[in-house]
């Protein structure tokens, strides 16, 4: 059973530093499946022993939990305040306190449109270094065992705009 805390977290900001979103695919014998990983770049003001504090306020106040084996599935949570905006060209993630963009690839943004959703990997540990867009970095920060135990894994519908 999950439990989600009604008193958040106070969240400091400037202990985030910069917020990065990195885009990747993985692919499966059912088709690729898009994936998302938001960490801090460890700059923030109380450096890179703030973040984790930080970024768990963040999240707490989304009512999103961190760390463990649990995948939060936010595409039957429609109040879920976090949302993932894809457009042509580029995408969003929002959330309380965070409006993050970034530019897909187009195979990221494929996987993407015929899933309809993301799995968004939202670190407390900072990036540990390497060029944030290179994808053997990101898969290896992503899928590292001290990322994975202490981040919120969220599964996230993909929204676009309607004409």
């Amino acid at each position: 059973m999950t439990s989600i805390s009604t008193d958040p977290r106070p969240l400091r900001t400037a202990d985030l530093g910069t917020l990065v979103i990195m885009s990747w695919h993985r692919e499966t014998p059912e088709g690729d499946v898009p994936f998302l990983l938001a960490c801090s770049l460890g700059d923030g003001d109380g450096g890179p022993e703030a973040v984790p504090a930080a970024v768990e306020g963040l999240l707490s106040r989304s009512g999103i939990a961190v760390g463990g084996d649990s995948v939060l599935d936010g595409t039957v949570l429609p109040d879920l305040p976090v949302g993932l905006l894809v457009v042509p060209g580029a995408a969003a993630l929002t959330m309380p306190g965070v409006n993050a963009q970034f530019a897909p690839t187009p195979r990221w943004r494929a996987a993407a449109d015929k899933r309809g959703y993301a799995c968004l990997i939202f670190a407390t540990r900072p990036w540990s270094g390497g060029e944030p867009g290179d994808s053997a970095a990101v898969a290896a920060f992503a899928n590292h065992e001290d990322t994975l135990s202490t981040a919120a894994q969220v599964v996230l519908p993909v929204r676009s705009l309607r004409t």
